[in-house]
């Protein structure tokens, strides 16, 4: 009962953390996401330098996280032009060269650890500026996001525990079934539709709906690659930040490729 209470208002102070983030103001929006930016790669290289030969300097990579998100911020709104995005490029060869000095057993592994959290954590996490300045200022089409993410878990969560037989992807994940990811995707779809009668954006329902879907497949590619990252390193969660969840990036994880996803599409709907 105590880890349920914990879980519950847990959770409950995540989803209020993320909806007044975005919807409070630009700069709240930047502080909050740059920070949870900065800390899901903090807990994704403490796991990852648990491999062999494998020494990332978990702030260093922290604080590249936090400036290409401010970056990504500050050119997305306008506020400064794409040289802006300069600073990120010579902070990336300071990191390069600093593994001469740092001497370590295996510089390579550094460096591929490094870019690879910067490929796969920071840049999703930047892109969200550009969802959220797609069209103007779209604060509600960001939340978007991140409701259909959260819509598409309670619904494949309920689905699979009643109904679940068939796993989806056994090897990296035996609890997630094709039961629950249908279910999920259903789920989707009324919060598609729910979006295209509240947000006033002009986006048609049928654009609405591929979003939702384009949202369901990520984030379930996205779950499961953090799955795998896990049970390739042998960890259960990828830390103790949110008591009952886990750490940020077990959080953040369905977001990490469904915010891409997202990003490409509103591209081609509004600049094609």
């Amino acid at each position: 009962m105590n880890n349920l209470i914990k879980r519950t208002l847990s959770g409950a102070l995540f989803v209020l953390i993320i909806i007044g983030a975005i919807l409070l103001n630009q700069y709240v929006f930047a502080v909050v996401f740059a920070l949870i930016s900065g800390f899901s790669l903090y807990e994704f290289h403490k796991i990852t330098n648990n491999n062999a030969d494998v020494n990332v300097n978990k702030w260093a990579s922290m604080l590249g996280g936090v400036l290409l998100f401010i970056c990504s911020f500050l050119y997305a709104s306008d506020r400064l032009p794409s040289i802006v995005f300069l600073l990120y490029g010579v902070y990336l060869i300071a990191i390069v060269t600093s593994e001469l000095y740092r001497r370590k057993n295996n510089a390579i592994h550094n460096w591929a650890y490094f870019f690879l959290g910067q490929a796969i954590i920071a840049l999703p996490f930047s892109l969200l500026n550009f969802i959220l300045f797609i069209h103007n200022y779209q604060p509600f089409i960001l939340l978007s996001v991140f409701i259909t993410i959260w819509v598409n878990d309670t619904g494949a969560y309920l689905t699979g525990v009643n109904f679940g037989k068939h796993r989806l992807f056994k090897r990296i994940s035996p609890k997630k079934s094709w039961e629950g990811f249908i279910g999920g995707a259903l789920f989707a779809l009324l919060s598609g539709y729910v979006f295209s009668q509240l947000i006033p954006v002009e986006i048609s329902l049928i654009n609405w709906i591929v979003i939702s879907e384009i949202i369901v497949l990520f984030s379930t590619f996205g779950d499961l690659n953090e799955s795998l990252l896990k049970r390739t390193i042998g960890v259960k969660d990828s830390g103790n930040f949110m008591p009952g969840h886990g750490g940020l990036l077990d959080r953040f994880d369905s977001m990490l490729l469904a915010a891409p996803a997202v990003f490409i599409y509103l591209s081609l709907l509004f600049f094609n």
